[in-house]
């Protein structure tokens, strides 16, 4: 495998392209500067202005939201896994119905597992302009998203319509509906009274782990952060674990299924094949199963990065749910 070969399947931080338009909520005042990015496969962006990095999909999708201070995601669920940590920034995750069952500041390093079948929203509450990496469950990302009904009519009231089909139509840019094609419908007040209420503590004991947990917990040996026997007890179709410079293996391996590295701390040096490339923070990395290649620290200092592999775990609700 060339470098230019390796290339292809490595999504630089600094080469991201942003869509600002992914979404309902995309002209909404206080959602109307956020930043989707699909990373690996096509997400649930709503918008045929998505830009996707790479096409192939390994069992689940990467992406990422990047979001100015006091910006938000508006109220919405999904039927498989969405997971984040937070690269860059201070976020507060509220979720429920109403958006008022329970809150969580998380940041830098933190990762959540949200449930599935919950309504959930963030906002950057830092100074900065924050950056939040995303893992979708499923090949499809579960279908698209769910918004809550009072998203769907706000975002009307500034031009964007969502038809039945998943997508987008601007009546800013002169766009309507076609004439095949119904808005999408609002969910009833019996579907609503279904979703599940989810208490703070519930969240933090079941959904959430601190910078600080898995830097402790992994020392010694890469850590299973999500899994049947992760920290966070879930079979979401993917497996996430947690490597630093203290508990990578450096020797060249081989799995039998997709993985793709995240990188979150630190230099990391990529070998395939004989070629070298360098990874830095923000970077993300897709491996084909059977590839033998090898990660390791590019230079003293802490380092960090998240490892996701594919299991033949169905993607679907949140386990136990």
């Amino acid at each position: 495998m060339t470098l230019d070969e390796m290339e292809k399947f490595i999504v630089r931080y600094t080469d991201l392209k942003p869509c600002k338009t992914a979404f309902i909520d995309a002209h909404t005042p206080g959602s109307n500067q956020k930043d989707n990015f699909t990373i690996i496969g096509a997400g649930v962006s709503e918008s045929p202005d998505q830009y996707v990095h790479i096409k192939e999909t390994p069992g689940f999708n990467i992406g990422a939201a990047g979001q100015p201070p006091g910006c938000r995601n508006s109220l919405h669920c999904h039927t498989t896994a969405e997971v984040f940590y937070v690269l860059k920034g201070s976020w507060r995750f509220f979720w429920g119905r109403h958006g008022n069952d329970g809150e969580l500041i998380i940041k830098e390093g933190d990762l959540v597992n949200i449930p599935t079948g919950i309504f959930r929203a963030f906002e950057n509450v830092g100074n900065d302009y924050g950056m939040l990496m995303a893992i979708l469950g499923g090949d499809d990302a579960g279908g698209g998203v769910t918004w809550a009904p009072e998203v769907i009519s706000e975002a009307k009231n500034f031009g964007l319509i969502l038809g039945e089909n998943g997508l987008l139509y601007d009546s800013k840019k002169g766009e309507c509906l076609p004439e095949n094609v119904k808005p999408m419908p609002l969910l009833s007040e019996d579907e609503l009274n279904k979703f599940p209420e989810i208490s703070t503590e519930e969240f933090i004991n079941n959904f959430y782990v601190s910078s600080s947990e898995l830097s402790q917990k992994s020392k010694n040996s890469p850590l299973k952060v999500i899994g049947k026997d992760g920290i966070l007890k879930d079979r979401p179709g993917f497996e996430v674990e947690y490597i630093t410079d203290e508990s990578c293996c450096n020797e060249a391996y081989t799995l039998s299924q997709y993985e793709v590295n995240m990188i979150t701390k630190g230099t990391w040096d990529l070998e395939c094949e004989g070629n070298t490339t360098r990874l830095s923070p923000g970077d993300t990395c897709l491996f084909k199963p059977n590839l033998s290649h090898k990660i390791f620290p590019a230079e003293p200092g802490e380092a960090s990065f998240f490892r996701i592999i594919k299991t033949d775990d169905l993607a679907g609700s949140s386990w136990g749910s």
